[in-house]
């Protein structure tokens, strides 16, 4: 089996490069034949990379980086009918999808050493007209605040620099007329932010969504209805306080496959925020693919109620696929390197 990691060399202060032949030592030690390639100021490198990797057969591509770069690799893949397995090494600002796999954030190489567990979780991915995001899709005021935080400052400060520039950002808030249409119906009128979550770990926090699964096909959908500064403010105290800011009559709080945006007015741009980054203008439409890419996590750290089927089964599942293949001969393989279908 090949693998291919693809990874920002400038990521994390350089931790991937400096760390680069350990990590494909450890690869080589789980059982894959391993290469790596560095990311370039082009446009789309870690998506065309991703893509390329995927079309010339790599059963597995590991993203290495922050989750810029996980959300390219996605979007090189998601589009494939047959696509390889993911792992992510992270080395980012907040390193939102590794937390909620349960992967090392603090050292790369103790990631790395994830995958020589071999278990996997099927995990949903969002669509947004024709890109694709593994975390976050939302729009509205609320939602800029990732643009404007320089580079340099996330690299240098991490999670302080979404703090400062929220602080500076929040009494700019203003509110957007939009119309919004979901599973379980729709909403139009003043809102200062939509989100749509696929996992429960956003900007360094857990209890924005704290019903989000991983594998169950469904966004946690949240539409702050308030653009009101003391009002939000209160929202984020209740948040913090154990989530409780979705039982609160300003915040809309629900579970959907699939969400339709839209401005009403149609002066007003309403730039929607896909893993932190700009991925367009509204009007947009979402969907949800549920268990869309196997994606290597360490599994038997992550909560029961974050998956549809238990953590239990998961490990389950991956060890007798191992036990499996470990157990095959020359016999059961045909010419072509495939297994035989006397044994599929």
């Amino acid at each position: 089996m090949r693998a291919r990691v693809i990874y920002n060399p400038t990521s994390g202060r350089e931790l991937i490069k400096r760390n680069l032949v350990d990590i494909l030592q450890t690869l080589e030690e789980a059982g894959y034949e391993a290469s790596a390639f560095a990311t370039t100021a082009e446009k789309d490198s870690a998506k065309n990379e991703a893509r390329r990797a995927a079309a010339t057969g790599f059963e597995l591509i590991v993203a290495a980086g922050g989750d810029g770069t996980i959300n390219q690799v996605v979007n090189g893949i998601a589009p494939l009918k047959q696509r390889p397995k993911m792992a992510i090494i992270p080395a980012g600002t907040t390193n939102d999808y590794a937390r909620a796999l349960k992967i090392p954030r603090d050292n790369v190489l103790k990631a790395a050493q994830v995958i020589k567990k071999k278990q996997t979780i099927f995990m949903d991915i969002g669509k947004a007209n024709e890109n694709y995001f593994i975390n976050i899709g939302a729009g509205g005021y609320l939602t800029e605040l990732t643009y404007e935080v320089p580079s340099q400052l996330k690299t240098v400060f991490g999670y302080l620099a979404y703090l400062a520039k929220g602080a500076e950002m929040l009494p700019r808030v203003k509110p957007i007329k939009m119309h919004l249409k979901y599973d379980e119906g729709e909403y139009t009128g003043e809102a200062s932010m939509f989100f749509l979550g696929l996992t429960n770990s956003i900007g360094g926090f857990e209890q924005i969504a704290p019903n989000a699964r991983l594998d169950d096909g469904k966004f946690s959908l949240i539409i702050v209805k308030t653009a009101n500064l003391v009002e939000i403010l209160h929202l984020i105290a209740l948040m913090l306080n154990g989530g409780k800011h979705v039982n609160d009559n300003r915040v809309i709080y629900t579970q959907t496959s699939s969400l339709s945006a839209e401005p009403l007015d149609e002066n007003v741009r309403m730039m929607i925020n896909l893993d932190g980054e700009y991925g367009g203008d509204a009007p947009m439409e979402f969907a949800n693919l549920k268990q869309h890419i196997e994606m290597f996590a360490d599994v038997d750290r992550i909560p029961d109620e974050a998956v549809t089927g238990s953590t239990e089964e998961f490990i389950e599942a991956s060890s007798a696929f191992v036990k499996e293949v470990e157990s095959l001969t020359d016999e059961d393989i045909d010419g072509d390197g495939d297994i035989s279908k006397s044994n599929q």
